[in-house]
């Protein structure tokens, strides 16, 4: 048993099971999606360091978020787009684990960033005045840090724990990353104490924090009905909406991949829903959160602007 134990030293993740004309659409298509969301989350990061108006507390948090969503697509993204040109190039265990350790850290990382987003946005609605004093810069510091700090030691516990079981064969990973479900199949031992603490971490990292977003938003939608200003009202619902869009996206595809029987969902369904994380929320969280909203847009016109001006001079 030792031997066999041994002897594997790598994976192959199968990813996609088409032809190599579908690879191959299938390859320009992500490497668009790709560039979408580094260029998307790139620009906002970038407005958000030069303009000076966007240096808040809601934009501060926002940059996070684009940090995790760049990091998501960086660690996923190339190992896909290589396994669409090479389907049988193998993955090192150090390689996978690090994988699923980074993919695992910015997934939690990312709930309770938008758990704090939400908290951010009920006190900016709810308590105006007391918003400057409330989300203090060392508040949001501290927020931001034990967020990620969170994140990694959550992921860090994971690791571990696969970390103790032994591989003999099969090597083959059922996925287009080292995801940690997928990961455990493939052990040669019992992993009930591996579910066990996955399924306590959904409860904490997933339901728990879903359940503060959703107070957090009836207690704005609440306020939201008290404003008398039709403006007033169409911004902050705006806003909201927006925030919740990325919510229901991020915390559904989630639960229905971890907390939901696995026998409703075959595997290529689950690496469908798991491309929401590695393509579709970070693509479009720059859209739904930043790009359409007034402060952002107004931020891109002064840095056009200004590049304009430098070169006419």
């Amino acid at each position: 048993m030792g031997e066999n134990q041994t002897a594997v030293t790598e994976f192959i993740l199968l990813g996609f099971c088409f032809g190599p004309r579908i690879r191959m659409v299938l390859f320009g298509l992500f490497s668009l999606f790709y560039a979408c969301t580094l260029l998307g989350n790139g620009l906002i990061l970038g407005l958000i360091w030069l303009d000076s108006r966007l240096h808040t507390p809601m934009y501060f948090f926002l940059s996070h978020l684009a940090i995790v969503d760049i990091a998501y697509a960086c660690n996923t993204v190339p190992q896909m787009l290589v396994n669409l040109l090479k389907p049988d190039k193998p993955v090192s265990f150090a390689g996978c684990w690090t994988q699923t350790f980074l993919f695992l850290t910015f997934a939690h990382t990312e709930c309770l960033l938008l758990v704090v987003m939400s908290y951010d946005r009920f006190v900016a609605i709810c308590h105006p005045l007391r918003y400057s004093a409330i989300m203090r810069w060392r508040v949001c510091v501290t927020l931001v840090v034990t967020s990620w700090a969170c994140g990694s030691l959550l992921a860090l516990v994971h690791v571990v724990l696969i970390l103790r079981l032994p591989f003999c064969g099969p090597h083959e990973i059922n996925h287009f990353f080292c995801e940690i479900l997928s990961v455990l199949k493939l052990a040669c031992a019992d992993t009930w104490l591996n579910q066990v603490v996955i399924f306590v971490a959904c409860v904490f990292i997933l339901l728990g924090p879903l359940c503060l977003v959703l107070v957090s938003y009836s207690r704005i939608l609440f306020a939201i009905l008290k404003i008398r200003s039709g403006e007033g009202r169409r911004k902050a619902f705006s806003t909201c909406s927006s925030h919740l869009c990325v919510v229901g996206l991020f915390f559904g595809s989630a639960i229905v991949m971890y907390m939901a029987p696995k026998s409703h969902h075959p595997e290529e369904q689950q690496k469908i829903l798991f491309l929401f994380y590695s393509f579709f929320n970070p693509m479009l969280n720059p859209l739904i959160y930043s790009l359409r909203n007034a402060e952002v847009k107004g931020a891109l016109r002064r840095a056009l602007y200004k590049e304009s001006h430098s070169q006419l001079e």
